[in-house]
């Protein structure tokens, strides 16, 4: 029997996930994040194969549920199909429409493998259009436009994005920093931030180590925190100011910069037309004309 009230709507339960998840075993944590990251499939997927995305035993997804109070997981997947009827389209059943629409085809030459990426990359983009907030966006571009130092970090696969945003903030006039690993000093370097600077962190699954190290410390001098990761479980995003959460569905090698980059494309373009005083059409200066 449950032997606690156990989360009655979706936006409480995810209250309690954040609350519980540094206390959470491995495969408690490993059931969360997916939760977290596809809601409208946990509504719908068997308990099996939840589990078997979740690389766990399906008995802990039963563990995990009463552990919140719940009977057992088919009363917390209740909730999750409740949440459904008033939510968009997952990530799943936006590819299968796409998949529909294009012509699904099982090819393995070069053109199936094109193919079958940009159905992926659209869909990535339908997502974050569906999840990102314009109160989010407001609220970065505000600390990106008032930062007097940007400092950004992002390695491994993030440091395409960070790339991006260092090359079109400089381009706008701000004064950027970009945090690389060589000499090993990024970290100190956050000893040199003021309260008047923005940290500006890129990171997804298995963030790379001295990036979290990097906001841990920020967060912890009060330095303000704009984040982009795959999850609002992800150490980044418990210690930014503003976070932006990209889900990843598929953590195989081709994984998709378009849904990050489109972000940072659409912050960079967004401050461009507050400093320029354009809201129709924002000028970013580039180096090979006007």
């Amino acid at each position: 029997m449950a032997e606690v009230e156990p989360p009655r709507d979706y936006e409480e339960f995810i209250r309690l996930i954040h609350d519980r998840y540094d206390r959470m075993s491995k495969a408690y944590q490993k059931i969360s994040v997916y939760i977290i990251q596809s809601p409208n499939d946990v509504a719908v997927l068997s308990a099996n194969t939840i589990a078997e995305r979740c690389t766990i035993h399906a008995s802990s997804l039963v563990h995990f549920a009463q552990a919140l109070g719940y009977e057992g997981f088919k009363d917390l997947q209740d909730l999750f199909l409740r949440r459904l009827s008033m939510a968009a389209p997952g990530f799943e059943a936006r590819k299968k429409a796409l998949d529909l629409e294009l012509g699904a085809r099982k090819d393995r030459s070069e053109a199936g493998f094109f193919r079958d990426l940009v159905v992926r990359d659209i869909t990535s983009l339908q997502e974050i259009h569906a999840q990102v907030s314009g109160e989010d966006l407001a609220n970065a571009v505000d600390l990106l436009e008032k930062s007097e130092t940007i400092y950004l970090i992002g390695q491994l696969r993030s440091a395409p994005v960070v790339e991006l945003l260092w090359y079109v903030l400089t381009m706008l006039g701000k004064r950027c920093v970009v945090l690389d690993p060589s000499g090993g000093l990024a970290t100190y370097v956050v000893g040199t931030m003021k309260d008047t600077d923005l940290l500006f962190a890129v990171s997804f699954r298995f963030c790379a180590t001295e990036v979290v190290n990097v906001v841990e410390v920020a967060a912890a001098r009060g330095i303000p925190i704009v984040a982009i990761s795959d999850s609002t479980l992800s150490p980044l995003a418990k210690s930014a100011k503003v976070r932006f959460s990209v889900p990843e569905h598929e953590y195989a090698f081709s994984r998709s910069l378009a849904a990050p980059m489109c972000l940072a494309q659409a912050l960079t373009v967004a401050l461009a037309s507050r400093r320029q005083g354009s809201k129709d059409e924002p000028h970013i200066p580039i180096v090979t004309g006007q």
